[in-house]
């Protein structure tokens, strides 16, 4: 570790390879959330069966994870302001640990929902404080670029569900008297391979505990909490001698006029941002897009596909959210938030309601399905699911941004575990037409809100944004 104390250790120049460490370990938290949300994708035919499930209560298993996200989301910016944000990290990499552990080796479903929400924990805390942590260190210039890295780890969180979930069956089905035929690893890994699925998120959780113990603190936050010195070390490694303390006076400026209480975002200027930030995590759940990534396969069986099949095109749509996020992470600090964002938005509203089309007219075939599907994961990926990580922490003040963050993720996960808990019997209800016509109805709505409302914010300095929003209040 530098001694902050010594005028000596402070760098004269700054290190992109320790910046890119801090977003690099950061953004193994997007890897475990992404794993965390999608692996259950693959568990839900044989949970059901196994426990004698209604649609209800197969609802409630698929939303229970982000019933716990709420309150994680709840806490976590609190948490965050007040403890630092690496240590509430660090907590969330144990919940996510101990989820996995728990999802792999119940005996009975009250157990599996007890370690589900407990996940939800730990994926409600890293969604607010990864991206935030992130924010909190990079340079405006790469800003997008960097937290966009939280949205690509999530991304490959999701393939990788996917893609071991679609092994694990495959191996189970063809090696139906593996480990001859007995034993704990033919009860995880063959006679229920559910249990497998869950009990793979243990080698991500524990290389993220590893991990964080290699970065350090928010500089923002060590400001704040009067660690002025550390503050401007950690700064100087990041960006060199001279720039940071540029940086340092801005923060202390900006921590100096600012009262560190929520009422700020109620007040004018201030509280278009939070509005800007509720409408963000609302709609961004309102597009399907995790309809589809924990219900993906019972959708593509809906289609004609076996349950092989449906998790082997699974893994082909995760292949195709990867590489549309590289593309949102190359360009989002060069063509910008906004753009991406609206015409985006206005793309998936297109190939949902091609896809609810499809439904009714009973042209729904694999092939036009998987199509559409996939044209529609593209725009996703390349708008909303890139750009939210990256606009949400950068819209509030310094001081409160943990507290800030956490209402609109909190609204994010509520609108999710609602949509995640409603789409079974919402889907066996009224048919998968309705479910394509309704999120894209929602889709356009959002897509005019986003027009109307965000501001760009590429290449702006954090202290920058919030002066944008008291220009707007004056």
């Amino acid at each position: 570790m530098t001694d902050p104390d010594n005028p000596a250790a402070v760098p004269v120049t700054g290190s992109l390879l320790f910046l890119s460490l801090i977003c690099l370990v950061a953004s193994v938290g997007g890897l475990l959330f992404g794993f965390d949300t999608a692996v259950i994708s693959g568990t839900f035919g044989f949970v059901e069966t196994q426990f004698c499930l209604s649609k209800l209560m197969l609802g409630w298993f698929g939303s229970s994870a982000l019933a716990g996200c709420v309150l994680g989301a709840m806490v976590a910016g609190w948490l965050g302001d007040r403890f630092g944000r690496k240590p509430i990290l660090f907590v969330g990499a144990v919940f996510f640990l101990v989820c996995a552990l728990f999802s792999a080796i119940p005996q009975t479903f009250a157990i599996l929902i007890g370690a589900r929400l407990i996940g939800g924990l730990g994926v409600g805390m890293v969604s607010v404080l990864a991206p935030l942590y992130i924010s909190e260190f990079a340079p405006p210039g790469i800003r997008g670029r960097m937290v966009a890295l939280y949205q690509l780890s999530i991304v490959i969180g999701i393939l990788l569900a996917y893609f071991s979930n679609w092994l694990l069956l495959c191996f189970s089905q063809a090696h139906p008297l593996a480990f001859g035929g007995s034993g704990v690893l033919h009860w995880l890994l063959v006679e229920q391979v559910w249990r497998g699925m869950f009990g793979a998120g243990l080698i991500p959780s524990a290389m993220f505990i590893l991990l964080l113990l290699l970065v350090p603190e928010s500089p923002r936050w060590l400001v704040n909490a009067g660690r002025v010195r550390e503050a401007f070390v950690i700064l100087a490694r990041v960006n060199g001698r001279a720039i940071a303390q540029q940086e340092l006076a801005q923060i202390q400026a900006s921590v100096a006029q600012e009262e560190g209480s929520l009422r700020e975002l109620f007040r004018p200027g201030l509280r278009m941002a939070l509005i800007v930030g509720l409408g963000l995590s609302v709609f961004g759940q309102m597009t399907g897009v995790n309809s589809v990534i924990y219900y993906g396969p019972a959708i593509l069986e809906q289609a004609g596909l076996d349950v092989g099949g449906a998790m082997g095109y699974q893994v082909a749509l995760g292949f195709i959210n990867l590489i549309f996020t590289l593309l949102a992470v190359w360009k989002v600090d060069s063509w910008g938030r906004r753009p991406l964002l609206i015409w985006g938005m206005a793309a998936v509203t297109l190939s949902l309601a091609t896809a609810g089309l499809l439904f009714a007219a009973k042209l729904a075939s694999a092939g036009w399905i998987v199509l559409v599907l996939g044209v529609y994961m593209a725009c996703i990926a390349l708008s909303i699911c890139a750009v939210i990580w990256v606009l949400t922490p950068e819209i509030f003040p310094n001081r409160i941004r943990g507290r800030a963050v956490s209402i609109a993720v909190f609204a994010n996960w509520s609108v999710n575990a609602a949509t995640a808990f409603l789409f079974p019997w919402f889907a066996a209800r009224f048919g998968m037409p309705a479910v394509f016509l309704t999120f894209a109805g929602l889709c356009g709505v959002a897509t005019l809100f986003f027009w109307r409302w965000v501001p760009e914010t590429k290449g702006r300095s954090l202290e920058d944004i919030e002066a944008y929003w008291h220009a707007r209040r004056r």
